[in-house]
């Protein structure tokens, strides 16, 4: 049974039924209740995916946190759904210590990835007799979304950017190739393996090592029913492949509230109505199909949509008449409780989109046409851009805008001229009186981004596909490269210079196979594939929440092929701007990066 709260969410099902068959049901008995201890790498990956409810028609009565001091219950089982690290080891052994004093009556122990020796054989000699199980179910991965996963690591960032780590990031690279093969094996996928070949060596690094690792796993996992590659592919991609769309203000709804109001953790507040305004809570999830339906589309289609929704309910009971407000709305909560669920989401729809749009015409308004025309090299006519800079003053001189603003339309200013000048970049810097921030700027050459070059070693702006027929708003004619990379991986489009594959290429992507995208029209090149081939993109170090978009535009768009997005953590720009500006920054070398560090 898949989670009532997950429905059919993709990936989130998917991790679901798989912890479902490879815990659950594993150890699972008519009429026997069970605790289950977590870490924290666990209780965020049963968060992500299942609710309280779900556990309870698991048998799960009790969900407790491993490392904390805990009562025992010696009558009940107690499943270990824990990450093959000391501290959660070792807050397994203590629970059975002596016979005597065991806080339950036996263990299922279920790690997240493979377990050193080292570990296993402390656990083994310690608690070996309270053991009934013990597997390794490779789930070492976060489905963020339906088709977007995170492995949550967002100093991975720094570990593989930062000169001062530059020598140092081989394990890193092994952790990272290790959940990305849990993610694989999740799908029961064993995709080719591409990589993106410039700037950096970061992508074909990883590549080589995931190649490698899935190699393995698929030889040692004598349950899987994969043996060869499987009809997908997994491209790599290094984050300076494309700056621009880390920086620019989007105007989808989702992708805009991330970035303009301060959501943590998935979680907005904001204040009801009325005199005594009460402080509330919404979580942002795929739970809430109102969420789903409008988190994609333009802010203007959603302040026009939800209002419809809204008078919807309303004049289904007739409870509201003339101009439908918040306020009125909130009366009719009150009179109709069955209505309170619908109406409260509408509600918290409305306020982040209200939200949103008083930032927007504040300031971010007149920012937006001078990103477009920067990062587009082209006005809203279609004209070339002559002189970026007259572009790029307006907004410099603006007192109203804040210095993360000024730094992004910089920012945009030295991507469309593929770098500028040390002169004038220090004179960028001066006057706007941002020397403190400067290297927000300026490390943006670690990604391996153009930022300082010789006076006239301009290079040319690299060519993008024509979307000019595309209907798109004014202030949102931008489109993510990585939509590029996508529709033109499943085209078989990607030149193999640029793209090369660590192994052999699945027949279906080769052009060489059945059928190749240049001989037959394109729907049938696509009706020929194995019915639900998928494409992955990773991207080391962060995606944007316009880039999460592509990947359903995409699916969307060919039908044949579900793109599923990853990266080491999801990224805003303000978050990305501060992480740039600390790669330069020295860091404690007792800071933890990785769960297995």
């Amino acid at each position: 049974m898949a989670p009532a709260a997950s429905g059919d969410r993709g990936l989130k099902s998917l991790v679901w039924q798989k912890l479902k068959a490879a815990v659950f049901d594993d150890c699972r008995k008519e009429e026997e209740w069970k605790i289950i201890l977590l870490d924290d790498f666990t209780t965020k990956l049963l968060s992500s995916c299942g609710k309280m409810t779900d556990l309870l028609a698991e048998g799960i009565t009790v969900v407790e946190n491993v490392y904390k001091n805990r009562e025992p219950v010696p009558n009940m089982k107690a499943i270990y759904l824990i990450t093959p690290t000391a501290k959660s080891v070792d807050g397994l052994i203590n629970d059975f210590v002596s016979k005597s004093s065991s806080k339950y009556k036996a263990a299922y122990v279920y790690f997240t990835d493979f377990c050193d020796d080292k570990l296993f054989n402390k656990m083994k000699s310690s608690c070996s007799k309270a053991i009934r199980r013990c597997k390794e179910i490779n789930i070492n991965f976060f489905p963020y979304e339906s088709q977007v996963f995170t492995l949550d690591v967002p100093n991975a960032f720094y570990r593989c950017y930062s000169p001062i780590m530059e020598k140092t990031n081989d394990n890193v690279m092994e952790q990272i190739a290790e959940q990305i093969v849990t993610l694989c094996a999740t799908l029961e996928e064993n995709p080719g393996v591409r990589y993106r070949s410039k700037p950096l060596d970061n992508a074909s690094k990883l590549a080589q090592l995931v190649e490698k690792k899935l190699e393995n796993y698929y030889e040692i996992d004598q349950r899987s029913q994969v043996k060869g590659k499987t009809h997908s592919q997994l491209l790599i991609i290094d984050r300076g492949f494309d700056p621009v769309s880390t920086v620019l203000h989007e105007l989808t709804f989702q992708a805009m509230a991330y970035d303009l109001l301060p959501i943590e953790n998935d979680t907005y507040k904001y204040k009801t109505e009325g005199a005594s305004g009460k402080e509330r809570e919404a979580i942002l999830e795929e739970d809430d199909d109102l969420w789903v339906k409008i988190r994609h589309r333009h802010i203007a289609d959603v302040l026009e949509e939800i209002p419809k929704l809204m008078k919807e309910v309303s004049s289904k009971r007739k409870a509201t008449e003339g101009k439908l407000s918040l306020s009125n709305l909130a009366q009719l909560m009150k009179k109709m409780p069955h209505f309170r669920k619908q109406i409260t989401k509408q509600v918290v729809h409305l306020n982040i989109a209200e939200d949103c749009m008083s930032k927007f015409k504040n300031n971010i308004e007149k920012l937006c046409k001078v990103e477009q025309d920067l990062a587009l090299g082209t006005d809203v006519e279609g004209q070339k851009v002559k002189d970026q800079m007259r572009v790029l003053l307006p907004v410099l001189l603006n007192k109203n805008h804040d210095s993360y603003d000024k730094i992004r339309a910089i920012l945009l200013y030295i991507f469309s001229t593929n770098g500028t000048t040390q002169e004038n970049l220090d004179k960028l810097i001066q006057n706007v009186q941002i020397e403190n921030d400067s290297d927000m700027i300026k490390n943006w050459k670690y990604l391996g981004v153009p930022v300082v070059i010789a006076a006239g070693s301009q290079q040319r702006r690299s060519s993008r596909k024509d979307r000019s027929s595309e209907q798109t708003f004014q202030l949102s004619r931008w489109t993510p490269v990585i939509k590029d990379i996508m529709e033109d991986a499943i085209e078989n489009k990607l030149d193999t210079k640029d793209w090369p594959y660590c192994s052999q290429c699945p027949a279906p992507w080769n052009g060489s196979g059945a059928v190749s995208a240049r001989n037959k029209p394109k729907t049938s090149y696509l009706d020929d594939r194995k019915s639900g081939s998928r494409l992955i993109v990773f991207v080391i170090g962060g995606i944007t929440y316009s880039e999460m978009r592509c990947a359903y535009e995409v699916s969307q768009a060919y039908k044949s092929c579900e793109v599923i997005i990853g990266s080491t953590h999801i990224v805003t720009p303000r978050r990305l701007l501060d992480d740039v500006k600390a790669l330069t920054v020295t860091k404690s070398k007792d800071t933890v990066f990785f769960k297995n560090e």
